[in-house]
Protein backbone atom coordinates (compact mmCIF):
# COMPACT_ATOMS: atom_id res chain seq x y z
CA UNK A 1 0.00 0.00 0.00
CA UNK A 2 2.70 2.50 0.60
CA UNK A 3 4.09 2.40 -3.01
CA UNK A 4 0.66 3.48 -4.04
CA UNK A 5 0.08 6.39 -1.11
CA UNK A 6 3.59 7.48 -2.29
CA UNK A 7 2.47 7.91 -5.98
CA UNK A 8 -0.99 9.55 -5.16
CA UNK A 9 0.65 11.91 -3.43
CA UNK A 10 3.53 12.17 -5.97
CA UNK A 11 0.86 12.84 -8.67
CA UNK A 12 -0.69 15.46 -5.97
CA UNK A 13 2.67 17.39 -5.88
CA UNK A 14 2.99 18.00 -9.76
CA UNK A 15 -0.39 18.64 -10.02
CA UNK A 16 -0.41 21.44 -7.59
CA UNK A 17 3.57 22.42 -9.18
CA UNK A 18 2.01 22.52 -12.48
CA UNK A 19 -0.69 25.10 -11.17
CA UNK A 20 1.03 26.96 -9.94
CA UNK A 21 3.46 27.29 -12.72
CA UNK A 22 0.52 28.38 -15.08
CA UNK A 23 -0.43 31.22 -12.46
CA UNK A 24 2.96 32.66 -12.34
CA UNK A 25 3.05 32.80 -15.93
CA UNK A 26 -0.45 34.26 -16.39
CA UNK A 27 -0.27 37.89 -16.75
CA UNK A 28 -3.29 40.68 -17.56
CA UNK A 29 -3.38 42.91 -20.28
CA UNK A 30 -5.43 46.08 -20.50
CA UNK A 31 -6.59 47.20 -23.58
CA UNK A 32 -8.29 50.83 -24.69
CA UNK A 33 -10.71 49.87 -27.44
CA UNK A 34 -12.75 51.57 -30.15
CA UNK A 35 -16.60 51.60 -29.31
CA UNK A 36 -16.90 50.28 -32.51
CA UNK A 37 -15.43 47.32 -31.60
CA UNK A 38 -16.78 46.21 -28.25
CA UNK A 39 -19.66 43.13 -29.14
CA UNK A 40 -17.12 41.92 -30.95
CA UNK A 41 -14.46 42.24 -28.53
CA UNK A 42 -17.07 40.53 -26.43
CA UNK A 43 -16.94 37.52 -28.14
CA UNK A 44 -13.08 37.55 -28.68
CA UNK A 45 -12.46 38.24 -24.79
CA UNK A 46 -13.56 34.97 -23.60
CA UNK A 47 -11.49 32.88 -26.31
CA UNK A 48 -8.12 34.71 -25.56
CA UNK A 49 -8.59 34.25 -22.09
CA UNK A 50 -9.22 30.31 -22.90
CA UNK A 51 -6.99 29.99 -25.17
CA UNK A 52 -3.84 31.55 -23.32
CA UNK A 53 -4.74 31.46 -19.50
CA UNK A 54 -4.13 35.32 -19.42
CA UNK A 55 -6.62 37.63 -18.13
CA UNK A 56 -7.82 40.82 -20.18
CA UNK A 57 -9.23 43.77 -18.84
CA UNK A 58 -11.08 46.28 -21.53
CA UNK A 59 -12.00 49.94 -21.66
CA UNK A 60 -14.10 50.86 -24.57
CA UNK A 61 -14.60 54.88 -25.69
CA UNK A 62 -13.83 56.89 -28.92
CA UNK A 63 -10.96 56.11 -30.42
CA UNK A 64 -9.94 60.07 -29.70
CA UNK A 65 -10.99 59.66 -25.93
CA UNK A 66 -8.66 56.95 -25.79
CA UNK A 67 -5.68 58.37 -27.27
CA UNK A 68 -6.00 61.47 -25.46
CA UNK A 69 -6.02 59.35 -22.11
CA UNK A 70 -3.19 57.61 -23.12
CA UNK A 71 -1.31 61.14 -23.62
CA UNK A 72 -2.11 61.52 -19.78
CA UNK A 73 -1.02 58.37 -18.59
CA UNK A 74 -3.66 56.33 -18.65
CA UNK A 75 -2.92 52.71 -17.98
CA UNK A 76 -3.48 50.79 -20.76
CA UNK A 77 -0.54 47.80 -22.71
CA UNK A 78 -2.53 47.95 -26.16
CA UNK A 79 -4.71 50.54 -28.14
CA UNK A 80 -6.85 49.24 -30.80
CA UNK A 81 -8.33 52.42 -32.62
CA UNK A 82 -10.66 52.83 -34.96
CA UNK A 83 -7.84 54.64 -37.89
CA UNK A 84 -4.42 54.39 -38.65
CA UNK A 85 -3.79 57.67 -37.40
CA UNK A 86 -3.82 57.68 -33.52
CA UNK A 87 -1.22 54.75 -33.16
CA UNK A 88 0.93 56.03 -35.94
CA UNK A 89 1.08 59.04 -33.70
CA UNK A 90 1.60 57.32 -30.53
CA UNK A 91 4.66 55.80 -32.23
CA UNK A 92 5.75 58.88 -33.19
CA UNK A 93 5.28 60.55 -29.49
CA UNK A 94 7.67 57.56 -27.84
CA UNK A 95 4.25 56.31 -26.37
CA UNK A 96 3.87 53.17 -28.43
CA UNK A 97 6.20 50.40 -29.39
CA UNK A 98 7.74 51.12 -33.22
CA UNK A 99 6.78 48.05 -35.26
CA UNK A 100 4.06 46.86 -33.40
CA UNK A 101 1.45 48.18 -35.22
CA UNK A 102 -1.09 46.05 -37.58
CA UNK A 103 -4.37 46.46 -38.84
CA UNK A 104 -6.53 44.40 -37.38
CA UNK A 105 -9.70 44.98 -39.08
CA UNK A 106 -11.75 47.49 -41.88
CA UNK A 107 -14.50 49.09 -40.56
CA UNK A 108 -17.70 49.17 -42.88
CA UNK A 109 -20.07 52.35 -42.16
CA UNK A 110 -23.73 51.44 -42.78
CA UNK A 111 -26.86 53.97 -42.45
CA UNK A 112 -29.18 52.51 -40.20
CA UNK A 113 -32.62 53.26 -38.61
CA UNK A 114 -34.69 51.03 -35.82
CA UNK A 115 -37.72 50.67 -38.62
CA UNK A 116 -38.05 48.28 -40.76
CA UNK A 117 -39.19 49.84 -43.87
CA UNK A 118 -37.26 53.61 -43.66
CA UNK A 119 -34.24 52.96 -45.67
CA UNK A 120 -34.07 51.75 -48.82
CA UNK A 121 -31.62 49.49 -50.12
CA UNK A 122 -29.70 51.80 -52.34
CA UNK A 123 -29.85 54.86 -49.71
CA UNK A 124 -32.28 57.20 -51.10
CA UNK A 125 -33.70 58.14 -48.34
CA UNK A 126 -30.68 60.69 -47.96
CA UNK A 127 -30.81 61.94 -51.81
CA UNK A 128 -34.72 62.12 -51.69
CA UNK A 129 -33.99 65.14 -48.93
CA UNK A 130 -38.05 65.47 -48.07
CA UNK A 131 -37.10 64.40 -44.66
CA UNK A 132 -39.62 66.18 -42.39
CA UNK A 133 -42.43 64.44 -44.65
CA UNK A 134 -40.99 60.96 -44.05
CA UNK A 135 -40.98 61.68 -40.14
CA UNK A 136 -37.37 62.21 -39.99
CA UNK A 137 -36.09 64.86 -37.95
CA UNK A 138 -32.76 64.19 -36.52
CA UNK A 139 -29.56 62.50 -38.19
CA UNK A 140 -27.08 60.84 -36.02
CA UNK A 141 -23.57 60.92 -36.64
CA UNK A 142 -20.31 60.10 -34.11
CA UNK A 143 -18.00 63.19 -33.32
CA UNK A 144 -16.00 63.42 -36.34
CA UNK A 145 -13.07 65.11 -34.44
CA UNK A 146 -12.88 62.19 -32.32
CA UNK A 147 -14.21 59.09 -34.05
CA UNK A 148 -13.58 57.29 -37.37
CA UNK A 149 -16.85 56.35 -38.48
CA UNK A 150 -18.11 60.19 -37.74
CA UNK A 151 -15.47 61.06 -39.74
CA UNK A 152 -16.07 58.66 -42.76
CA UNK A 153 -20.03 60.20 -42.26
CA UNK A 154 -18.94 63.31 -42.53
CA UNK A 155 -16.90 62.28 -45.61
CA UNK A 156 -20.11 60.51 -46.96
CA UNK A 157 -22.68 63.34 -46.50
CA UNK A 158 -19.51 65.29 -48.30
CA UNK A 159 -19.82 62.82 -51.32
CA UNK A 160 -23.32 63.05 -51.80
CA UNK A 161 -23.22 66.69 -51.48
CA UNK A 162 -25.20 66.84 -48.05
CA UNK A 163 -23.12 68.12 -46.07
CA UNK A 164 -25.16 71.90 -45.85
CA UNK A 165 -28.35 69.93 -46.34
CA UNK A 166 -28.45 68.07 -43.30
CA UNK A 167 -26.39 70.55 -40.88
CA UNK A 168 -30.07 71.21 -38.97
CA UNK A 169 -31.14 67.42 -39.10
CA UNK A 170 -27.81 66.14 -37.77
CA UNK A 171 -26.58 65.51 -33.49
CA UNK A 172 -23.84 64.43 -32.57
CA UNK A 173 -22.43 61.77 -30.22
CA UNK A 174 -19.31 61.57 -28.52
CA UNK A 175 -18.81 57.77 -30.13
CA UNK A 176 -20.23 54.89 -32.01
CA UNK A 177 -21.60 53.48 -29.57
CA UNK A 178 -23.81 56.90 -28.40
CA UNK A 179 -24.58 57.32 -31.69
CA UNK A 180 -26.56 53.71 -32.00
CA UNK A 181 -28.19 54.56 -29.04
CA UNK A 182 -29.77 57.67 -30.89
CA UNK A 183 -31.11 55.94 -33.35
CA UNK A 184 -31.86 52.23 -31.06
CA UNK A 185 -33.99 54.50 -28.65
CA UNK A 186 -36.53 56.28 -31.46
CA UNK A 187 -34.40 59.96 -30.65
CA UNK A 188 -32.87 60.13 -33.97
CA UNK A 189 -34.93 58.10 -36.75
CA UNK A 190 -31.54 57.78 -39.35
CA UNK A 191 -27.66 57.42 -37.96
CA UNK A 192 -24.42 56.37 -39.32
CA UNK A 193 -23.06 53.51 -37.19
CA UNK A 194 -20.74 50.58 -37.79
CA UNK A 195 -21.95 47.41 -39.93
CA UNK A 196 -20.93 45.33 -37.08
CA UNK A 197 -23.49 47.17 -34.85
CA UNK A 198 -26.25 46.18 -36.80
CA UNK A 199 -24.97 42.55 -37.34
CA UNK A 200 -24.99 42.02 -33.17
CA UNK A 201 -28.48 42.50 -32.76
CA UNK A 202 -31.04 40.26 -33.35
CA UNK A 203 -32.13 39.58 -37.01
CA UNK A 204 -35.78 41.11 -35.34
CA UNK A 205 -34.57 44.03 -34.36
CA UNK A 206 -31.99 45.03 -37.15
CA UNK A 207 -34.70 47.58 -38.88
CA UNK A 208 -33.80 48.73 -41.88
CA UNK A 209 -29.72 49.52 -43.22
CA UNK A 210 -27.62 50.90 -46.24
CA UNK A 211 -24.36 49.73 -46.60
CA UNK A 212 -22.10 52.87 -47.57
CA UNK A 213 -20.28 52.19 -50.45
CA UNK A 214 -16.14 51.83 -49.60
CA UNK A 215 -15.91 54.23 -52.49
CA UNK A 216 -18.08 57.66 -50.47
CA UNK A 217 -15.41 57.71 -47.72
CA UNK A 218 -11.67 57.10 -46.86
CA UNK A 219 -11.03 53.55 -45.83
CA UNK A 220 -11.94 52.43 -41.87
CA UNK A 221 -8.62 50.69 -41.08
CA UNK A 222 -8.54 49.90 -37.56
CA UNK A 223 -4.89 49.87 -36.15
CA UNK A 224 -3.83 48.08 -33.37
CA UNK A 225 -0.59 49.43 -31.59
CA UNK A 226 1.90 47.79 -28.42
CA UNK A 227 2.00 50.51 -25.81
CA UNK A 228 4.94 51.17 -24.26
CA UNK A 229 3.28 50.28 -20.57
CA UNK A 230 2.91 46.81 -22.71
CA UNK A 231 6.29 46.51 -22.99
CA UNK A 232 7.80 42.73 -21.61
CA UNK A 233 4.04 41.74 -20.40
CA UNK A 234 3.93 38.25 -22.12
CA UNK A 235 -0.20 38.98 -21.71
CA UNK A 236 -0.09 42.01 -24.38
CA UNK A 237 2.30 40.43 -26.88
CA UNK A 238 -0.09 37.35 -26.36
CA UNK A 239 -3.12 39.44 -27.03
CA UNK A 240 -1.95 40.88 -30.49
CA UNK A 241 -0.48 37.80 -31.46
CA UNK A 242 -4.09 36.09 -31.17
CA UNK A 243 -5.98 38.86 -32.88
CA UNK A 244 -3.74 38.09 -36.00
CA UNK A 245 -4.58 34.67 -35.35
CA UNK A 246 -7.04 33.02 -38.25
CA UNK A 247 -9.45 32.01 -35.41
CA UNK A 248 -9.70 35.69 -34.40
CA UNK A 249 -9.74 37.44 -38.13
CA UNK A 250 -12.54 34.48 -38.89
CA UNK A 251 -15.04 36.27 -35.99
CA UNK A 252 -13.99 39.54 -36.72
CA UNK A 253 -15.24 38.48 -40.53
CA UNK A 254 -18.32 37.53 -39.04
CA UNK A 255 -19.00 40.20 -37.24
CA UNK A 256 -19.15 42.61 -39.82
CA UNK A 257 -15.81 43.45 -40.66
CA UNK A 258 -13.22 42.94 -43.81
CA UNK A 259 -10.21 41.16 -41.90
CA UNK A 260 -6.48 42.77 -41.69
CA UNK A 261 -4.94 42.88 -45.02
CA UNK A 262 -8.09 42.89 -46.99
Amino acid sequence: MRPIKFLKYHLLFLLLALNLSLCVQAEQVTAAIAANFAGTMKQLKPLFESETGHRLVTSFASSGTLFAQIHNGAPFDVFLSADKQRPQQLIRDGLAVADSQFIYATGLLALWSSQADLIDPQGNILRDAHWQEKGITHIAIANSKTAPYGRAAMQTLSTMQLVDATSRYRVTGQNIAQTFQFVASGNAQLGFIAQAQILALPESERGSSWLVPKAMHSPIQQMAVLLKRGHNNSASEAFLKFLQSPKAQALIRARGYRSCGL
